[in-house]
């Protein structure tokens, strides 16, 4: 079966989005940016809030980008324009490239994803999307890459939704720039 990821930058005080609303603190280096690319080769279907996929529909037209320098903005721009999206709106009637809108709730969207015969994770992008996931025991591998930074506030990693989760820690990778990608399973 098709496991459900949530993998996002993160900062060492738990925000993948600081008080100001900006997350440039998490801009990789070349080396978590080849990281985060073979990541992103594992995944069959990316499922994005709209907030997220607004943030991505950059990357559908664009081949260079900065501070990315052109041969890993080319490289990361193909990789996610062939990558099959979901998203999930109540204000959108139309999405771009290799996006559908999301015909049924997160839970239904997600038993329709698990029983394809198809490959890949089931990635879900965007914080309140993965919050409304872990709230209803969809998440099944956490993988944040922690940045050593504290933003003091924003949007958290991790939901609030007042229940226990418990984890195992299953991988972890250290990078030159101070950040670690840890994975963590849940157990159940």
């Amino acid at each position: 079966m098709r496991k459900v990821t949530c993998s996002m930058g993160v900062s060492l005080d738990g925000y993948v989005v600081g008080p100001d609303g900006t997350f440039d603190w998490a801009a990789p280096d070349e080396e978590l940016f080849r990281f985060v690319t073979d990541e992103v080769r594992g995944v069959g279907v990316h499922l994005l809030g709209r907030r997220l996929y607004e943030t991505m529909l950059y990357w559908e037209t664009t081949d260079q980008a900065p501070p990315l320098p052109a041969p890993m903005a080319r490289q990361w721009a193909r990789l996610w324009r062939e990558l099959p999206k979901v998203v999930f709106s109540t204000t959108l009637s139309a999405v771009q490239g290799n996006a559908r809108l999301a015909s049924d709730g997160l839970a239904g969207e997600i038993a329709r994803l698990r029983a394809e015969r198809a490959e890949g994770d089931i990635a879900i992008g965007g914080a309140t999307l993965a919050s409304e996931a872990a709230a209803l025991g969809l998440v099944d591998e956490y993988r944040p890459r922690v940045y050593p930074v504290l933003v003091g506030g924003g949007v958290p990693f991790f939901p609030h939704h007042g229940r226990r989760t418990d984890l195992e820690l299953i991988g972890s990778r250290s990078f030159g720039s101070g950040a670690v990608h840890l994975r963590y399973r849940v157990v159940r």
